[in-house]
């Protein structure tokens, strides 16, 4: 497990996994805006279900982000497209609708921020994010992140073509935060 200030991440529980399908796979707007894929319809007990972790997949790894405070899952956070030769990856995350706003994303984004540098001895992490997510812009930059750019018309999301933006991070340029 690993701890922030206000988020824990840990293992993935089958418990929490009919949770994270209705709040986030269940959403088809958001999820359309998180996915790499179009949306499509998946019973929440399928092996299919996009929050069943394959542990064999080494360039992948899977936490549930449980809030300090109330001990509830809030989401999930993921470090994917792990390069051990380029020793980087990138970083992506889902918060309930209840957990936004309360600053979960940025705590989230500084522990996958520790985990890749201080335990997988990565030397940098990027985020891909919509344009219009503020919230996600934010927590990178609240984190060091710095805006590499804009890939214009990237993404196809709910029948238009969306900007997405590029953070990047290297580990010379961490800071790590303090868990007061």
């Amino acid at each position: 497990m690993l701890r922030g200030n206000k988020v824990l991440l840990r293992a993935r529980r089958a418990d929490d996994i009919p949770i994270l399908h209705a709040g986030l796979q269940e959403d088809v707007v958001n999820s359309s805006r998180a996915a790499v894929g179009p949306w499509r319809p998946i019973a929440a007990p399928s092996e299919h279900s996009p929050f069943v972790v394959d542990d064999k997949k080494e360039d992948l790894v899977h936490f549930s982000v449980v809030a300090l405070d109330s001990e509830e899952l809030v989401g999930t956070a993921t470090l994917w497209g792990i390069d051990t030769h380029s020793r980087f990856a990138h970083i992506g995350m889902g918060l309930l609708p209840t957990a936004r706003g309360k600053g979960y994303g940025t705590d989230v984004v500084a522990v996958l921020c520790h985990y890749g540098f201080a335990q997988r001895g990565l030397n940098r992490l990027q985020i891909e994010t919509l344009s219009d997510n503020v919230a996600m812009q934010r927590a990178a930059e609240r984190n060091g992140f710095t805006r590499e750019g804009v890939t214009r018309s990237s993404a196809w999301v709910l029948g238009e073509f969306m900007d997405e933006i590029l953070f990047g991070l290297l580990v010379d340029e961490w800071k790590p935060a303090s868990n007061d």
